[in-house]
């Protein structure tokens, strides 16, 4: 049987024909020269390969480029970038199968997709529980509802500084990790390579046996809690009951199809509520698959769609993860983990980051990028839609049906962040005026021509036109420009 190479992204089983299959690996030092990743990003990368080499099925190629590497017929899956899938189809003896590590193909995405004039998530993931067959009751849907996201908006516990959920199984290092950080600093110290973000203990499996621990130790502690707070922040508890499970999957050490079908068990045995699971299954066999799919159905060029005309570049306090620099509390610790973890939740990502930036008018491929390496889930594949259609709206609403943009009351009332920062969310204009609330409205106005047509922005434009102080928070958001809240 042909050698299996395998991206640093398709490590577990489910990309092996049967499991003896013998494998390549290749260790490709160009790809940290090309761009500044996280710290832990590109120790977690390495870890992975690293260990699964241990196996002596497994060849580990340690190269400048994945090119120099190739020196035998192999077969590969289907990668996860328009430009790995170009190297593969240039290099001599290398046979690229369909894609692996997704739940929906191809072919049914794009039965799907093709005449309608927008996509949208609800439309996808209700075709995929029936393609699938999952979370379904004979025709119907658990339950009887799609969406129980209604169920699944709750802020967080009143006075509560920590949900009170047992925290993941510990990561416990070994020698493979101690090689990876040695060899890190050298590349630093003596090549020229650099990274972003602190180094730290790491945090996620490098391994399928810590992902499946962490698996079910989701499934059994975490998972019956997740569903009402997966929206809601707290300061002292970054985690909440999220997962944590979106770098093993997207290293391909868990098949999303046996986390979907752990988490619906969980809830066909009666210990995780429905809301909870489908919430759940709904960020992987929804959202997750949307995403790899918008990617490869969405024209190259989608990548630079900027409908909203933002221009600005992003500032070096936030490029260079200092939240030191800046004093709104839910910025600043959202920032934080980002530089001490390479990880936040969903909600942090979307209504803090990449809210703040839309709101600044920040180019949406450079807050891509920015996503993509800071990030130890992020690929390409990941943050295109997400961050181009979503989190930025640049995509003028092909995949999202209103910008997701708000101001200091929604912060207010789905963290605790408000609650001794010295800006007030009620506040527009002045010494205390929320850089959220205050860069909600600078932003309405701002696009209000290109808004008008949308009617889910109906509602918040008429608000705007009944703002008495709007040029002088215009004025106050201009001096504002780039500087750190």
């Amino acid at each position: 049987m042909t050698r299996r190479w395998l991206f640093a992204d398709q490590l577990g089983p489910h990309f092996l024909d049967e499991p003896g299959q013998k494998v390549l690996l290749v260790e490709s030092k160009a790809v940290f020269r090309r761009r500044a990743f996280h710290r832990q990003k590109a120790h977690l990368v390495l870890s992975a390969l690293r260990h699964l080499a241990r196996s002596d099925r497994v060849r580990l190629v340690r190269a400048e480029t994945y090119a120099q590497a190739i020196t035998e017929p192999v077969s590969v899956c289907h990668p996860t970038s328009r430009a790995a899938r170009g190297l593969v189809r240039r290099l001599p003896d290398v046979e690229m199968l369909p894609p692996r590590g997704f739940v929906t193909s191809p072919g049914d995405f794009t039965a799907w997709a093709n005449g309608r004039d927008h996509l949208r998530l609800e439309d996808f993931y209700r075709h995929a529980r029936r393609r699938h067959d999952i979370l379904m009751d004979g025709g119907e849907p658990a339950g009887g509802r799609w969406n129980l996201d209604a169920d699944n908006r709750e802020p967080p516990p009143r006075g509560a500084a920590r949900l009170g959920v047992p925290a993941p199984p510990e990561i416990v290092e070994d020698e493979i990790d101690a090689e990876v950080r040695a060899d890190l600093d050298r590349w630093q110290h003596d090549e020229g390579i650099t990274f972003v973000g602190s180094d730290g203990p790491r945090l996620f499996p490098a391994t399928r046996a810590e992902a499946v621990a962490r698996l079910r130790h989701f499934v059994e502690h975490r998972l019956p809690t997740f569903g009402p707070y997966e929206d809601a922040m707290l300061a002292g508890d970054p985690l909440m009951a999220h997962s944590l499970l979106s770098p093993a999957i997207n290293l391909g050490l868990l098949d999303p199809l046996e986390v979907i079908e752990a988490a619906e068990s969980a809830y066909r045995a009666g210990t995780v509520p429905l809301a909870g699971a489908e919430g759940f299954i709904r960020q992987i066999l929804g959202w997750r698959d949307f995403v790899w799919h918008l990617y490869w159905y969405f024209e190259p060029d989608y990548r630079a769609a900027n409908e909203l005309h933002a221009r600005r570049e992003l500032p070096r306090w936030f490029a260079d993860l200092n939240a030191d620099a800046v004093e709104a509390r839910c910025l600043s610790d959202v920032l934080a983990g980002v530089r001490d973890r390479g990880w936040v939740h969903h909600i942090p990502r979307l209504m803090i980051l990449g809210n703040y930036a839309m709101q600044r008018g920040w180019r949406p491929g450079a807050v891509a990028d920015w996503f993509h390496r800071c990030f130890v889930d992020g690929y390409e594949w990941v943050m295109t839609a997400n961050v181009i259609g979503m989190s930025q709206f640049a995509d003028g609403g092909r995949m999202s049906s209103k910008p997701y943009a708000a101001g200091g009351a929604y912060v207010h009332r789905m963290s605790d962040y408000c609650r001794g920062c010295r800006y007030d969310p009620k506040v527009r204009t002045g010494d205390t005026a929320c850089p959220y609330t205050a860069g909600y409205w600078s932003f309405l106005a701002r696009h209000e021509p290109e808004l008008a047509g949308n009617h889910r922005m109906r509602r918040p434009l008429q608000g705007l036109g009944r703002l008495s102080d709007l040029d002088a928070l215009l004025e106050q958001e201009r001096l504002r420009g780039s500087r750190a809240p």
